[in-house]
């Protein structure tokens, strides 16, 4: 017992360092609602730094993976209304809060409005939708999750400036607690900023070893953005989706490596990699064995040895390239458009 008290200890020092603000100590680790450390947002809300994401989790699945989860111990539901199955979410959710295993108020809820609702009417409707899915009466965190509107022209049509202040409206009637955006450059979220009453609080793009992201987290941390990393095992189920022919993240040998180091699997070695450099992640899966793995990651510690080795794989993939939001008449012509880089 006292042994791992000691580790947890150490442990909140490290996300201390990192800017994360422990859940109370994190001695309560050993408790059920071992939700693990919370990131503080520039709006002063506090979230939980490991969530469950539910891309391609299929319907028949999702609802008992997330009922799993919460069980389990997170505290953090990502979700989208394109991913199709938020209605299955959302019974998760009303089916562990009506069995008294957490409260409404302990969960963290992130949703993402979807490229075709940008105009200023459709966003609270799409707001709604998502809500009503979710049955929910707000989420606390909603995305705008593209900067994509599929209107082709020249110019991004509606412009983000409409878009970004119907999600301010939406945070203002307490339907949307925080706000953000998602696969944002620095360039798109710096605009974004300079037009806003309200900055996004969070951006949530594709983060793993096999591509760190290292620039877009150093500009977000200047902007006050927190970054929440997705795909944090290389999205290895999108593959064929995406039809991809990139490298494994899970199968790298560096990453191999330290978790033969660590006595951990892969997946562990890439959640806690994610925790340790400050942002937040959320790991798909619907296998229960492995929803409760991707938790069991507040016990160890990657050494700066570790670290710097995952910190320097070579080259860099995007395994999400977003190719399929291009158009020979704009507004992203190419990818460099897309990303700006």
């Amino acid at each position: 017992g006292s042994m791992l008290v000691a580790r947890l200890r150490r442990s909140a020092l490290i996300f201390a360092a990192a800017g994360f603000i422990p859940t109370r100590t994190l001695v309560a680790s050993a408790m059920p609602d071992a939700s693990g450390p919370r990131v503080r947002l520039s709006d002063g809300r506090d979230m939980p730094a490991l969530g469950l994401g539910t891309w391609k989790s299929k319907p028949g699945e999702v609802q008992q993976a997330v009922a799993h989860a919460i069980r389990a111990g997170y505290r953090h539901i990502d979700c989208a209304a394109v991913y199709k199955n938020e209605a299955e979410v959302g019974a998760g959710i009303a089916e562990c809060i009506d069995a008294g295993v957490v409260t409404r108020e302990e969960l963290w809820v992130t949703s993402k409005l979807w490229n075709s609702e940008h105009a200023a009417e459709a966003v609270p409707a799409a707001c709604e939708k998502t809500l009503r899915d979710l049955r929910l009466e707000y989420v606390d965190l909603y995305l705008v999750h593209w900067p994509v509107t599929g209107v082709a022209g020249p110019e991004l049509k509606p412009p983000m400036s409409e878009t970004w202040a119907a999600m301010e409206q939406l945070r203002v009637q307490g339907k949307a607690k925080s706000i953000g955006v998602s696969n944002f450059s620095a360039k798109k979220l710096r605009d974004v900023c300079e037009h806003a009453a309200v900055p996004p609080a969070v951006n949530q793009v594709e983060v793993h070893p096999l591509f760190r992201q290292d620039k877009l987290i150093a500009a977000c941390k200047e902007l006050g953005v927190h970054v929440t990393a997705y795909s944090p095992l290389g999205s290895p189920d999108s593959a064929t989706m995406l039809k991809r022919e990139a490298p494994s993240v899970l199968d790298h040998p560096v990453v191999v490596q330290v978790a033969e180091r660590t006595g951990r699997s892969t997946g562990q070695v890439l959640i806690r990699w994610a925790l340790q450099r400050g942002t937040s992640v959320i790991p798909k899966s619907v296998t229960p064995a492995r929803i409760d793995a991707n938790l069991a990651v507040l016990d160890f510690e990657l050494s700066p040895e570790d670290m710097a080795a995952l910190d320097s794989i070579e080259p860099q993939v995007r395994m999400v390239a977003g190719a399929f939001w291009l158009s020979p008449e704009g507004p992203y012509k190419t990818l460099e458009d897309l990303w700006d880089e």
